[in-house]
């Protein structure tokens, strides 16, 4: 159960008593604020506070190009000509801030992306939950044998029921031992010390879930999102970047349009590339050989263009 009674209880109290404000409002957003989305097993994602929309991206995007913008049309295509020319500070002048909970593996993927502030819940003071992601079956998969980084056929059959034991066991049984660190008397009643919190959790698996606050601009966000967001991405980090990315579409329909054409639906094209393409469109017949790129550079241009 991703969220408690008490915490439904808390959060539904905080949709009740809006406030009155004279600062930029979403209203897309608005639908989204405190709710908690569910993802995977045990985990969400929270939109807890933000700040800006489409019109702050403009309002800062004609404060630096002051006179420059009197020739642009409107605000969707001055985004997108953003977007487009990769012009990333006006994006920075929209942020958010999300409670997340997720599996810890899935935190340290995440972590990588540093242009964040992140405050994350401490197992030095608390104690942590008995929850663990285990995965549906159609996500168990062996080990890709052309992508080191990624997955290969589902399994099936008792190997599935095997892997599927054997993650459920060893967390539970993990689990056993940590709060048996932890307790202040033995099995037969007798007092004992116990662990310190902070050394006890060492012997947790990777599959706890923890949770953080992370607040980032949308600037990050995207770059967070192109990557997260892919097809290619492992599915246990994309799950929560598809449903980050419902909200940013809501919050800011404008640059979502555009941050979906020109990053997740473009292609950025190298030099070599692109003389390879004028080559083909003045006719003449272009291989590997006669490309000047190396053969990994090759593949990725022919699985896109042919």
């Amino acid at each position: 159960m991703p969220l408690s009674p008490d915490q439904t209880a808390e959060i539904a109290a905080a949709r009740a008593t809006p406030r009155m404000t004279l600062r930029a409002v979403s209203e897309g957003m608005e639908a989204h604020l405190y709710r908690a989305h569910d993802v995977l097993d045990h985990g969400f994602i929270r939109v807890i506070d933000y700040m800006g929309d489409d019109a702050a991206i403009v309002q800062a995007a004609r404060v630096s190009y002051g006179a420059g913008t009197k020739h642009v049309s409107n605000d969707e295509g001055l985004i997108r000509y953003l977007m487009r020319h990769w012009h990333s500070t006006p994006f920075e002048m929209c942020e958010i801030k999300l409670h997340v909970k997720l599996p810890v593996f899935v935190a340290r993927q995440w972590i990588r992306h540093r242009t964040a502030n992140v405050n994350e819940y401490s197992a030095r003071y608390s104690i942590l939950d008995r929850e663990f992601y285990i995965p549906a079956p159609d996500q168990l998969a062996a080990q890709s044998t052309v992508n080191n980084q990624g997955r290969g056929a589902v399994l099936e059959g008792a190997e599935a029921a095997r892997v599927l034991d054997l993650l459920k066991s060893d967390a539970g049984r993990a689990f056993d031992h940590y709060e048996a660190m932890l307790a202040d008397t033995q099995p037969d009643g007798s007092p004992q010390q116990g662990l310190a919190r902070e050394l006890a959790r060492m012997n947790l698996p990777m599959n706890t879930y923890t949770q953080w606050y992370w607040k980032t601009d949308l600037h990050n966000l995207f770059h967070f999102l192109r990557l997260r967001a892919d097809a290619h991405a492992q599915y246990e980090i994309r799950v929560y970047a598809e449903a980050i990315a419902a909200c940013v579409k809501d919050w800011v329909p404008l640059a979502h349009a555009a941050f979906e054409d020109y990053r997740m639906g473009g292609e950025n094209l190298s030099a070599k590339a692109v003389a390879v393409l004028k080559r083909r469109l003045a006719g003449e017949v272009v291989g590997w050989e006669e490309s000047g790129m190396s053969k990994g550079e090759w593949r990725e241009f022919v699985g896109v263009w042919g």
